[in-house]
């Protein structure tokens, strides 16, 4: 599919090909942080959104319009499929993602519907109805939320500061912690496979709160639900991105799910990473999205030092260590992609 693509930066980076210059695209582009976003934001609450494909579309085209960034990704949320699957998901305007009906005991678990695909049909919609509308100038990324974030939600019955009671389900009743991640896991693997199928170009995977677990619990929680997913994905000319908060920590485990990128948080040197990783792994990141903020010539300098950083290096994709926040000026996302597309190997 990349071969017909006018602009296929992002699968060329991806697969670790050589580009003239780093592509650009940032998590949560099509966000909080654009006033045409709350035009629409305003009109509609935020799962009619995501559950209206016309309007899915028009939230996933504003970044390509306004910003002209190398990939688009389509405009959806990392729970849809926990709500598939029953959850009674809402979103509180200042309080986030709410689930009134947390699973916390084995018959709250097997409750959870796997059989529930054609719930989540209006997804495999949107991405026909952008790919009319991208009419093949950039890639579009499709995604789905990782096993343990999507648990962490469900035991939690929303956000969570500290996890208390995710890893207390892990530590007092593993077992029922993976009967849940295990439906969640089979779950995502439909789910990709039909976004693939609907036509997106690449596929990222979001373990947002991995950061919370320790090493061996990442092992076991995280990791081994992630690599059976990557393993499961009709995956033939589509990269698949594995993303987490903490993959400074956790790259080198997770390159054994064999994702095709690694997408690595802020913390970490980027260049070292990308060396301390087999040939053939790109990565993906890792500028801090706090810079966003900074006056534009701190903008400037600070992707030009990363880009110096990774001079000579294949299969390095510029994003975000994390998502934009939403009160970043639009103007200083707008010049950070100018400088970007300025730059040239």
């Amino acid at each position: 599919m990349s071969t017909t693509l006018q602009n296929d930066l992002l699968i060329k980076a991806a697969f670790s090909q050589q580009t003239e210059r780093p592509p650009v695209w940032m998590m949560r582009q099509a966000g909080r942080f654009m006033k045409e976003y709350w035009d629409i934001k305003n009109k509609y609450s935020f799962l009619e959104m995501c559950k209206t494909p016309e309007i899915a579309a028009d939230v996933t085209m504003l970044p390509v319009d306004l910003l002209g960034i190398d990939a688009a990704i389509l405009f959806s949320d990392i729970l849809v499929t926990a709500e598939a699957m029953g959850g009674d998901l809402s979103f509180e305007q200042g309080v986030g993602p709410r689930f009134s009906n947390p699973v916390r005991s084995v018959k709250d678990a097997e409750a959870l519907s796997t059989n529930c695909l054609d719930k989540l049909q209006y997804v495999a919609d949107a991405i026909k109805v952008i790919q009319q509308r991208l009419d093949s100038r950039i890639p579009l990324i499709g995604f789905a939320g990782a096993p343990f974030t999507i648990l962490s939600y469900l035991v939690e019955g929303g956000s969570s500061k500290d996890f208390k009671l995710t890893k207390l389900m892990l530590n007092n009743q593993p077992e029922l912690a993976h009967m849940i991640l295990q439906k969640i896991a089979d779950v995502t693997v439909e789910y990709l496979n039909m976004q693939i199928a609907a036509g997106v170009n690449a596929i990222q995977l979001f373990d947002s709160w991995a950061l919370a677990l320790s090493w061996n619990d990442y092992r076991d929680f995280s990791h081994y639900y992630n690599k059976q997913i990557i393993a499961k994905l009709n995956r033939k000319d589509i990269p698949v991105i594995s993303f987490c908060k903490g993959s400074s920590v956790f790259a080198p485990m997770m390159i054994e799910a064999q994702p095709d990128v690694v997408s690595i948080d802020w913390n970490a040197d980027l260049k070292n990473i990308k060396q301390s990783l087999p040939q053939g792994i790109a990565v993906q990141g890792n500028l801090d999205p706090f810079v966003l903020y900074a006056d534009k010539p701190v903008i400037k300098k600070k992707i030009i030092e990363l880009f110096e950083r990774m001079r000579g290096e294949n299969g390095f994709i510029f994003n975000l260590g994390h998502g934009i926040m939403p009160d970043i000026p639009f103007d200083n996302v707008k010049y950070a992609i100018e400088v970007v597309k300025e730059f040239s190997y």
